[in-house]
């Protein structure tokens, strides 16, 4: 379980308890049949499964204990001990011939080996084939016998007030189904996760229930079970869904690409208040993002966005407001096509552009040293809450490749190698010319220290 807590002891638990849903169907007229969802059901519940992991971590001796001498004398056994975690979760298939199964990032993060338990008692070993932790997001392959799948639609016509349905394996009791309503939409800021436009729903998610579907009174998938939100540590039956139509976009740039390579457009945005709107000369009723800068040389430069642009319409989508133009523009590759109509000083514009590679000028990090092999390493000036420090970054690291082996992964900021500061490639370079025993690093908001083995 994970909890943040803020100011007023407020804790976001993922895949944790919610109060028992309170919304019903609407009454029926005397004497009709009673309403049920069980056909309903029956029809999905064979879709989700359970979901099990193990991952192995291995912890170091205490340095006493790395004496030999000290080891000799109280004949004690020598190397690094090894602990078996265990950890639960759901899943739901979405491609019944080809064995796809969408859970939650945080469910097999760090896994050795993923188990799926489907709906009839066969356990089979699943393949991660892509996870997308900025989404938290991820996509297993089972063998694909006797499967049956679950159908999609379109989570952008979902309406609060909806009836939806939360179906998963809580406290590993298998196949739990709760029921709610649809209590908002586009929820963002809540510092789960780094692309937010969350379902919010009062039906019940309890442990286990990640990764579990969320789905519509016609059974069709349009959500992924994620977290709720619990005052200190209790209960509000406030929980929240990745929309289908984004775990949607993540699956398919999986399956084409391998993995998900995000595009950077280069611009900041903001949501349009009413002083906003006035100023900008915006027609009544107006909705969009307020672009607030644009980076020099970016894509959104080259496509001719200044400052105080609203951005109403982006591919021919409505943008209400600046979270769901970021989420779009998340779940947009390197290259893809731009089109937004934006309102400029009352006028209607239409411009164009490709969402640019924000590695392009990064290397092969194996031109440095083979331990950097696999990754893709660039010079930045380095901003997070330890500071503003230039250091070399490392983008897309390829599984199992020499870099992933001496733990660098992507969003990493290399500050030292060996002892010696590095803040260029030139530096990386001289710094690990004789082989590499230490390297300090920035890894979200800690410094982190890689030692060679």
């Amino acid at each position: 379980m994970r909890y943040l807590r803020g100011p007023v002891l407020l804790a976001f638990l993922l895949v944790a308890g919610a109060l028992p849903a309170t919304a019903a169907l609407p009454a029926q007229l005397d004497g009709a049949p009673l309403p049920s969802l069980a056909p309903m059901l029956e029809r999905v519940t064979p879709a989700v499964v359970n979901i099990s992991t193990v991952s192995v971590v291995r912890t170091e001796d205490h340095p006493l204990l790395r004496d030999p001498v000290f080891r000799w004398f109280f004949e004690l056994p020598r190397g690094t001990r090894e602990k078996h975690n265990q950890s639960l979760g759901s899943g739901v298939i979405i491609d019944a011939d080809q064995g796809h199964v969408l859970t939650n990032h945080h469910v097999i993060e760090q896994a050795d080996e993923i188990y799926v338990t489907l709906h009839d008692g066969r356990e089979l070993k699943a393949e991660l084939l892509g996870t997308d932790p900025a989404t938290d997001v991820a996509l297993l392959q089972i063998p694909a016998r006797d499967l049956t799948a679950i159908a999609l639609t379109d989570s952008s016509k979902l309406r609060v007030g909806d009836f939806v349905v939360a179906i998963g394996n809580p406290f590993g009791l298998s196949q739990t189904v709760t029921s709610g309503i649809v209590s908002a939409l586009g929820r963002s800021g809540l510092g789960i996760e780094g692309y937010e436009n969350f379902i919010q729903t009062d039906a019940s998610i309890n442990p286990g229930n990640s990764g579990g579907p969320l789905v519509n009174l016609r059974g069709e998938l349009v959500g992924i079970n994620t977290a709720i939100l619990a005052p200190s540590g209790g209960n509000v039956g406030i929980g929240f869904a990745i929309p289908v139509n984004m775990a949607k976009a993540i699956k398919r740039q999986i399956v084409e690409y391998g993995g998900v390579h995000r595009g950077t457009f280069g611009v900041t945005v903001q949501n349009l208040t009413p002083d906003l709107a006035r100023a900008l000369k915006a027609p009544p009723g107006s909705r969009g993002a307020v672009v607030s800068d644009v980076q020099s040389g970016s894509a959104a430069e080259l496509a001719g966005l200044r400052a105080g642009d609203l951005i109403v319409r982006l591919n021919d989508q409505p943008i209400r407001s600046a979270t769901e133009l970021n989420t779009q523009f998340a779940l947009m590759r390197v290259g893809e096509r731009v089109a937004l109509e934006v309102i400029r000083n009352g006028r209607q514009k239409r411009l164009a552009a490709s969402i640019a590679d924000p590695f392009e000028d990064f290397v092969d990090g194996g031109r440095i040293n083979r331990r950097f092999r696999g990754a893709r390493l660039g010079e930045v000036v380095d901003e997070s809450s330890l500071g503003t420090n230039a250091g070399v970054a490392v983008g897309p690291v390829k599984e199992d490749s020499d870099a992933w082996k001496s733990g660098l992964r992507e969003g990493d900021v290399l500050f030292h190698v060996n002892r010696l500061r590095v803040m260029t490639l030139e530096q990386l370079r001289e710094a690990a010319k004789d082989g590499i025993s230490r390297i300090r690093l920035r890894r979200g908001d800690r410094l982190v220290t890689l030692v060679s083995r």
